[in-house]
């Protein structure tokens, strides 16, 4: 953003070089060996754990975990990422508190559950550190090829499935670098020192996948080439679209999406440089509002307050996200809605929101308005897939996202989908990598079959 184009509450360096390599270090250090091993004693070893049933990867939990109580952290990875190739990330970023680790027998029985997320990052950690980790070797080529389109969690576990497979992979990806949402849409904290080139190095490192970067889907044309070229097309698209406000004030200065906000920041290679307001709004309450606000806090601003037009019960940002942006300086709001961003000279400086109740079930304006002021003001109200070209191709979509079978097969032959763009999902990383997996098991079962 350019200097001329800032008010003069919004502004790069406000902290100093040691503060910002602090405060955007990694938020979840690392167990020690000692630390591991205690804590993977505490795991009952469960038959038909509900741990595993509860992972949408289905990893084999207690099996990981008794290979790390064992020492045997090289077995712990390869039981891990037999079952999510992405296994590294999903141990930063998976909500674990809402999935395996609150079913854990330990958290129901003691209220506290064995910490399966930081076990699975400890073992697989270890082996990626590794200058040459080679845990599984690529099966004879098949001669088939397959197009991947969109280089996110999906698509890459699509890929390395295939691969692994015998079948050779081009991954087509719109951004300079592959990865996705785990490169460019997740807060730094949760993944600092370039982790997700790291895992996306180990990825391609079995060989048989080839990246395209550059390439973006825009037109029906470059579908039908896909699926003339190759054997079978996975798409992955994720969801390259937001939601707008449409409230009066949208276009000011000073106003963007949260999204763009959190790539600009994962790229920058000195975070001194990006301008942030004194005074932050976070319009949304899910997790990339969370992202947003947090890193908005670490990057200087003194005041930064999350508004969301329902209750905390409704907020798709689980408990422990929550409960971390409170306890790094972000204000959560409720029950207010904006109706209109004011400006000054061409750039925000508050927003009047409405309040808001429920009646009979619905959101209902109570007739009460309020206006907070802010510098900057970062929109979190949702993605949602550019659907015209699929369309046009005569793709099945369902609520604007491509409709599947369970297996992600498309309405049209040849033609699979997974990730956020795949209807009916959980818009997380781990099912992401869980349907590029299932639909790489489907394509190879197609391939092998025809």
């Amino acid at each position: 953003m350019p200097q001329s184009s800032l008010a003069p509450d919004v502004r790069p360096a406000r902290l100093s070089a040691d503060e910002y390599a602090r405060r955007f270090s990694d938020a979840n250090p690392r167990m020690t060996q000692a630390q591991a091993v205690l804590e993977a004693e505490r795991c009952l070893y469960c038959f038909d754990a509900p741990c595993a049933s509860a992972c949408p990867t289905h990893i084999d939990v207690p099996s990981f975990i008794r290979r790390i109580g064992d020492g045997n952290l090289r077995g712990a990875a390869h039981t891990i990422l037999d079952a999510n190739p992405l296994g590294g990330m999903c141990a930063r970023v998976c909500p674990t508190e809402v999935l395996c680790e609150q079913v854990c027998v330990r958290n129901t029985q003691e209220g506290k559950p064995v910490a399966i997320g930081r076990l699975q990052r400890h073992a697989v950690d270890a082996v990626l550190d590794q200058s040459a980790t080679t845990l599984f070797t690529r099966a004879a080529s098949t001669g088939k090829r397959v197009a991947v389109v969109g280089a996110g969690p999906a698509g890459l576990a699509c890929a390395h499935t295939l691969a692994r497979s015998g079948h050779d992979v081009m991954v087509f990806d719109a951004r300079p670098k592959a990865g996705g949402l785990n490169e460019y849409g997740l807060a730094a904290y949760k993944t600092p020192e370039g982790f997700a080139q790291h895992e996306l190095a180990w990825l391609l490192s079995i060989g048989g996948i080839a990246l395209n970067k550059g390439w973006k889907l825009e037109r029906p044309e470059q579908l039908g080439r896909l699926r003339q070229e190759f054997d079978a097309v996975f798409l992955a698209l994720g969801l390259a679209g937001t939601h707008p406000l449409n409230v009066p004030g949208e276009h000011l200065l000073g106003v963007q999406d949260a999204v763009d906000f959190i790539a600009v920041l994962r790229q920058s290679n000195d975070l001194s440089t990006l301008p942030v307001g004194r005074r932050v709004i976070v319009i949304g309450g899910g997790m990339t509002a969370v992202d947003a606000a947090v890193q908005s806090k670490l990057l200087g601003a003194e005041v930064v307050q999350m508004v969301y037009r329902r209750g905390v019960a409704e907020m798709a940002a689980s408990e422990a996200e929550q409960e971390w942006a409170q306890t790094r300086g972000v204000s959560i709001r409720h029950w207010l809605a904006p109706v209109e961003i004011l400006g000054n000279n061409g750039h925000v400086h508050a927003v009047r929101f409405a309040a808001q109740r429920l009646v009979d079930g619905k959101l209902s304006p109570t007739g009460g308005f309020e206006v907070i002021e802010a510098d900057m003001v970062l929109k979190a109200i949702g993605q949602q897939m550019l659907s015209s070209v699929l369309a046009e191709s005569g793709i099945a979509l369902s609520g604007g996202r491509i409709a599947t079978d369970g297996v992600g097969r498309t309405s049209q032959g040849g033609v699979w989908a997974g990730g956020d763009c795949r209807a009916g999902g959980l818009d997380l990383t781990v099912e992401a990598a869980a349907h590029g997996k299932q639909s790489a098991q489907a394509i190879h079962n197609h391939l092998m079959n025809t």
